[in-house]
């Protein structure tokens, strides 16, 4: 259930972000808030990171499904304790949710962190790789019996 929350959470936050975004910015406009380093730029990403297969959008949704699917079908073999898992993947499902919605919505994927030494990027693109990172991290610590480090450290 925790899971869900947290994917839920992410995905309404990534879309309010966007939303305020497309309603404050025109597509390509660019502001600077803290010049050189970071500026908000509105682009619309019509393919996945990097703009890698643009216009690819069925493809997309249908890998993103099944993703999405493959989660919260597998989250029910986590055990009990397993809270960088669960965090984890609750993140990597809703920035996938929220990348999801705008792909069925407009086509693409709506973004706007621009940091300039990097293509820009979303928030649920963050939530992506940070619940990467704690599902790693996870599995990293993980002992041989399936309880992970947080567990012990709680006893």
């Amino acid at each position: 259930m925790r899971l869900i929350i947290i994917a839920l959470i992410t995905a309404v936050i990534d879309q309010g972000t966007k939303v305020l975004i497309q309603q404050l910015m025109r597509q390509g406009e660019s502001v600077a808030v803290l010049p050189p380093v970071f500026y908000l730029t509105y682009i619309q990403n019509p393919g996945a990171a990097f703009g890698l297969f643009a216009y690819k959008t069925e493809f997309f949704i249908v890998i993103t499904v099944a993703i999405l699917a493959a989660i919260f079908w597998g989250q029910r073999y986590l055990s009990g304790s397993s809270i960088l898992m669960r965090v984890g993947l609750g993140l990597i499902a809703g920035g996938a949710l929220g990348n999801l919605i705008d792909r069925v919505r407009i086509g693409k994927v709506i973004d706007f962190f621009d940091f300039r030494i990097w293509p820009v990027f979303n928030l649920a693109d963050t939530a992506i790789v940070v619940g990467a990172g704690l599902v790693i991290w996870g599995l990293w610590h993980m002992e041989n019996n399936g309880k992970d480090v947080d567990a012990d450290a709680r006893r």
